[in-house]
């Protein structure tokens, strides 16, 4: 069990440290390119971040222990909804923009429909459901990138290009995705054989140990983002991460290897669609999410993880 554990530690460190070093280098590359900083922001850096997410879900799928996979998801969504909103609302409150009510929110949350209807109906991801997602997030990554070169009122600060050769800035690509594939490994089997031990589900599993592990960088960027006044960018990134987590990663990871869901219930699936449009209520009302507000969405989540471990002893 120790082993095991250390296994999820290792894991989890070498897989953030990956996707760090892995975004430092694609992003220096795009610089040399003369790639917009606002492209980067969109793509890569937004990607980076859902890379422990994305390696963990198709290693899991590959492996066989779907549930893993998709409780690696939609596990992360919650926590991304819940935790890290109501932390960096009570950090300070959360100014939403007219625009991100209007689309993003409404995407992730349509997002969060589709995927539970999909699993819902037959028990499984098929390869056409997961072109389905595919489909949506290269329109969703038009649609984003469309108007974000079109608008004139994004503002954001500009980040110090990285003065690193192309030579380093590939290696730091190679050896960023090399601890991604390596970690996920680790973090997979490690997770796995602590289910094993204790007798929980992949399923709970996925949906608390893998979750939060793999949800680290968007905590952290987030609740950072929400000290510093950039509320617009931490409630981004977790509408972004939500996308991405569902579009990308299963619609990705199904492409290669269909998954049959056993595990996840429609309890889990109503969390994390109820979470989002909790949140778009929430942001509706007063263009803001108060701290009271965050407050609610964090008690929420603890009840919730409560009730998964409750039910898995």
């Amino acid at each position: 069990m120790i082993l095991n554990i250390l296994m999820i530690v290792a894991g989890v460190v070498l897989v953030l440290w990956g996707a760090d070093r892995l975004t430092d280098g694609a992003v220096a590359l795009a610089e040399r390119m003369n790639i917009p900083q606002i492209v980067i922001g969109l793509t890569i850096v937004a990607l980076g971040t859902s890379a422990p997410e994305f390696c963990v879900s198709l290693v899991s799928a590959l492996r066989g222990t779907a549930d893993l996979a998709v409780g690696n998801v939609v596990g992360s969504n919650i926590f991304n909804t819940m935790l890290i909103v109501g932390v960096a609302a009570m950090v300070a409150p959360m100014t939403i923009l007219p625009s991100t009510i209007r689309k993003d929110v409404p995407v992730a949350l349509i997002s969060s429909v589709v995927l539970t209807a999909m699993v819902v109906l037959d028990g499984d991801i098929s390869r056409l459901d997961a072109a389905v997602l595919f489909v949506g997030f290269l329109l969703f990554m038009w649609i984003t990138l469309r108007g974000a070169k079109g608008s004139h009122a994004i503002e954001q600060e500009q980040a110090a290009p990285r003065d690193y050769s192309v030579l380093k800035s590939l290696g730091l690509l190679m050896l960023g995705l090399a601890c991604l594939v390596v970690g996920s490994n680790i973090f997979v089997e490690g997770a796995a054989c602590v289910a094993q031990t204790l007798g929980v589900s992949e399923a709970v599993v996925g949906l608390t140990i893998v979750a939060g592990g793999t949800s680290l960088p968007e905590l952290a960027t987030s609740v950072v983002a929400a000290r510093k006044g950039n509320s617009g960018i931490a409630i981004g990134n977790v509408l972004g991460s939500n996308v991405i987590n569902i579009l990308l990663i299963l619609g990705g990871a199904g492409l290669i290897s269909p998954m049959q869901v056993q595990g996840i219930t429609a309890v889990d699936f109503s969390m994390m669609t109820g979470s989002m449009l909790l949140l778009w209520l929430f942001s509706y009302t007063k263009l803001t999410v108060a701290r009271w507000e965050g407050a609610v969405l964090t008690v929420l989540f603890f009840g919730y993880m409560t009730w998964l471990v409750m039910g898995a002893v």
